[in-house]
């Protein structure tokens, strides 16, 4: 009951905080000013993501404090840091050298605090000893995470509707693999999304901007540490259950970076290469772009939860479902033609 209350609070304090940041902003001109990168043609106010990072986080801090909840400082301070450094580049536009410093020292604190990943499960493959470089596997999926989520967020509804079927996949594992706390976390991220992408399904009123993004993709690295340090039962699996509930973001970011680095481009400057931006500029609407991925995200979920649950030698088999999925969306992509 405590749990449920929480998530109907966490989704009405999003969407009416989101829509009083709305008004605020509207007074204020804070407008995201589109430019030719930008898959918007009116000014919108941006930065309505500040509202997902203060009700997750207050709310998991107050049932932390109310339920004698072990608290994770680290992930909190780590938090604050990219919302705070996301937040500025929101009004100010931050040098990248300051915010990947500002994203370093988050991915630091989290492994300071929550430690790393030291052995994973590779389907096919089984569990893989990391020892000592996993410190440094942790350190480079926390920091790409945060700009990943970030380069994903680039019309409406795709970045929210991630947040909100990541978010309930975590509450489904929390509840299968005993790690409740961490689980309620991902339904308050899922209700407080949820609370916003209301506000920002096509057409938007207000855009997530980076203080909503980043705080995101953070709390999607870091999700699997927070189960990992919850339970040591299952920790083999807890990496490749949070890379598999992000796997489109990760997936079209990796696609995209990989032929950026082989054309020799600036990987941090502003692009229309993703996946995404192919579908829409070939015509697509921002809706339907973003009910593609939320739909594909919500098959690989439930693909994920049956791996979960099934201890059968061959269930690693599922996954190829999911990489036949990714194929399908990345030929797809290549196949319809630019309109502009």
């Amino acid at each position: 009951m405590v749990n449920i209350v929480l998530y109907i609070s966490a989704f009405l304090l999003a969407y009416f905080g989101v829509e009083i940041f709305r008004r605020w902003s509207l007074k204020r001109n804070l407008f995201d000013i589109p430019n030719e990168r930008s898959s918007h043609t009116e000014p919108t106010p941006r930065g309505g993501g500040l509202m997902i990072d203060l009700v997750c986080l207050a709310l998991f801090l107050i049932y932390c404090l109310v339920f004698q909840v072990d608290i994770f400082w680290t992930y909190f301070a780590g938090a604050l840091v990219v919302a705070l450094i996301s937040w500025l580049d929101d009004l100010f536009s931050v040098p990248v050298v300051w915010r990947f410093l500002c994203h370093s020292l988050a991915a630091i604190l989290v492994i300071w605090g929550l430690g790393f990943w030291d052995q994973a499960y590779i389907p096919f493959g089984g569990t893989v000893y990391l020892g000592a470089i996993g410190q440094v596997i942790t350190f480079f999926w926390i920091v790409w995470m945060i700009n990943a989520y970030n380069f994903m967020d680039g019309i409406d509804g795709i970045a929210g509707a991630q947040a909100f079927t990541a978010g309930i996949g975590w509450l489904v594992v929390g509840i299968l693999l005993g790690v409740e706390n961490t689980g309620l976390y991902g339904g308050l991220i899922a209700a407080a999304s949820l609370g916003f992408l209301l506000h920002n399904w096509q057409p938007a009123k207000i855009f997530m901007g980076d203080v909503g993004s980043a705080f995101l993709g953070y709390t999607f690295a870091v999700l699997p540490l927070m189960a990992l340090k919850e339970s040591k039962d299952q920790s083999v699996f807890f990496p490749i259950i949070g890379v598999s509930l992000v796997l489109l973001f990760v997936f079209d970011s990796m696609i995209t970076l990989v032929k950026r680095i082989a054309r020799l481009e600036k990987v941090w400057h502003a692009h229309r290469e993703h996946i995404y931006q192919r579908l829409v500029i070939s015509g697509f609407s921002h809706k339907r772009v973003s009910g593609i991925y939320t739909i594909l995200s919500i098959i690989i979920l439930i693909i994920l939860v049956f791996w979960v649950q099934n201890h059968h030698p061959l269930r690693d088999f599922l996954f190829l479902i999911i990489f036949f999925l990714l194929i399908c969306l990345l030929i797809f992509s290549y196949s319809r033609k630019r309109l502009t």
